[in-house]
């Protein structure tokens, strides 16, 4: 699912992306070979290895963090098999005195680096209060950034695959972008094929356990960003007498199967786009116009055709098509603070025939670095995602089938969307996750965030998760963007302070 998927603070601006073009399959899955709370309570004895081991906390690099290698079985039912190695950094709390333990977060993807998001953002730009009293951790799931990455394709690869045409217009467009479906799903075979059967989000957060242990800490306290809302409820379903304070800020739906889960969020998107629309359209300087929202909708998605048939030039090696423009779009969707740098690079190249600006914003959607070198985030977002449920589609005739609902959801993006929900068709491991609510019978208070105008993480999936966990709050922000913790709003962070701080969660449906 997702798109930067994660979010990083750069300069003031949220970043998030979503990977939603490349992996198609948003993550939901079930606990593998046991049910919810069928975890023991107790350390298994084969497992006590490593609840028992202990950090060599080491300088890293980045002044104030401590960083350390975490081992943890590569299958946990059979620990026996080998170990993987976990990358995990931490900010001591700033007022030992109060220190009320360890608080781990994850920014999303499936892919997102914790450990880049801690350093560059969490760990620092987290309320005082919050990083005062909590150690700030984090650890880089099985497969992402610094733990063990999954690999897929080099940078020239990545390129062509990013510019792949995901609106067939005839067979042999079809037959083009199954071949570069195929083509990911057999590089990352290639090169990662031992880890790929075991980066689940189930698995990823049995490793979550293993920290918080290692950490001293009795119960994990959590603030989990998109997919990691979903990661830190599987966390609760399976060791809710563990679970303390969390807060789940842009729900994921785990009850979902991937189409609907898919077809949801292109309507996430279409709603973002109409919001975004509505504000450009109030400018004079337009480059979709100065008429209605639906209006410029249709240009949108007129451009797109026509970059479809003739790309632009983007003063660099690769040329501007339908895809990364699309990419580019989707990008600025997650923060309404890029709204204005989407106005200015749709301006250039509708009017100018310059298309370097929409790809520079599809270049850090995809974590494209200016020497052409990718970060592993699509690589492991696919592997995550196609792990934990079964693919959305099985083949080209099913999308087709589907494109017209799709196209219903999103005039600007359905067509699209439909046809990146293929590529999990053609993945190598077998998915081991299905759809599932998630009650967590049992957890502490849990709260739930939801945006209302959220493009990758509808505000509908943020009641369904409140609803189904136990002891699940909604907490609702009436906006704009990707998540609300720490994006403006002193209504959301107030409640959020409060709740990690004095255990106080926020009256039931409580609204910013």
């Amino acid at each position: 699912m997702d798109t930067r998927r994660h979010i990083i603070r750069t300069g003031g601006t949220l970043l998030t992306a979503a990977a939603l073009l490349v992996s198609g399959c948003s993550s939901g899955s079930s606990p593998s070979n046991a049910s919810e709370s069928a975890l023991p309570t107790q350390t298994p004895k084969a497992l006590a290895g490593y609840y028992e081991q202990k950090l060599n906390w080491r300088e890293c690099g980045v002044p104030g963090f401590e960083c350390a290698s975490m081992k943890a079985p590569l299958d946990y039912e059979k620990p026996q098999e080998g170990d993987i190695k976990l990358a995990v950094a931490r900010k001591k709390a700033t007022s030992p005195g109060k220190r009320l333990g360890s608080l781990m977060v994850n920014p999303g993807g499936p892919g997102g680096s914790a450990i880049e998001y801690l350093q560059a953002y969490a760990a620092i730009g987290y309320p005082e209060p919050v990083r005062a009293q909590y150690d700030m951790v984090a650890v880089d799931p099985r497969g992402v950034a610094r733990s063990e990455p999954v690999e897929c394709l080099d940078g020239k690869q990545m390129d062509a695959y990013t510019q792949t045409d995901v609106t067939p217009d005839d067979q042999a467009e079809t037959d083009q972008l199954v071949t570069a479906y195929k083509g990911f799903a057999k590089g990352c075979e290639q090169k990662s094929g031992k880890v790929l059967p075991h980066v689940s989000t189930v698995a990823a957060a049995r490793d979550m356990d293993v920290l918080r242990e290692v950490l001293g800490d009795k119960k994990l306290q959590y603030v989990g960003a998109s997919y990691g809302t979903f990661l830190g409820a599987t966390y609760a379903s399976l060791y809710p007498s563990r679970t303390g304070r969390l807060v789940l800020d842009g729900a994921m739906d785990p009850s979902l199967p991937a189409r609907q889960m898919n077809l949801e969020q292109t309507e996430g998107f279409e709603t973002a786009f109409q919001s975004f629309a509505k504000d450009c359209v109030a400018h004079k300087d337009c480059p979709l116009g100065t008429g209605t929202p639906a209006e410029a909708g249709k240009r949108m998605k007129q451009f797109f055709r026509t970059l479809d048939k003739a790309p632009i030039p983007t003063g660099m090696d690769r040329e501007l098509g339908e895809s990364l423009a699309t990419t580019g779009v989707i990008a600025a969707m997650y923060d309404e603070g890029a709204w204005p740098q989407l106005r200015d690079s749709l301006a250039t190249a509708i009017q100018d025939k310059d298309g370097a600006g929409l790809l520079s914003l599809a270049d850090s959607y995809y974590e494209r670095d200016g020497d052409g070198k990718y970060a592993n985030l699509m690589f492991a977002n696919a592997a995550v995602n196609c792990l934990d449920l079964p693919a959305a589609f099985t083949s080209p005739d099913e999308v087709e089938k589907a494109v017209p609902e799709f196209e219903k959801a999103s005039p600007v993006f359905g067509e699209g969307l439909a046809w990146a929900s293929l590529n999990c068709a053609y993945w190598p491991a077998k998915a081991t996750g299905e759809p599932h609510s998630i009650k967590a019978e049992g957890a502490a208070p849990m709260v739930v965030v939801g945006t209302t105008r959220d493009p990758a993480t509808p505000y509908k999936w943020a009641e369904s998760l409140a609803d189904q966990l136990d002891t699940g709050r909604l907490l609702t922000y009436d906006g704009d963007g990707h998540t609300a913790y720490g994006r403006g709003s002193d209504c959301i962070d107030g409640a959020i302070n409060s709740y990690l701080l004095e255990g106080k969660a926020p009256a039931e449906a409580k609204k910013c």
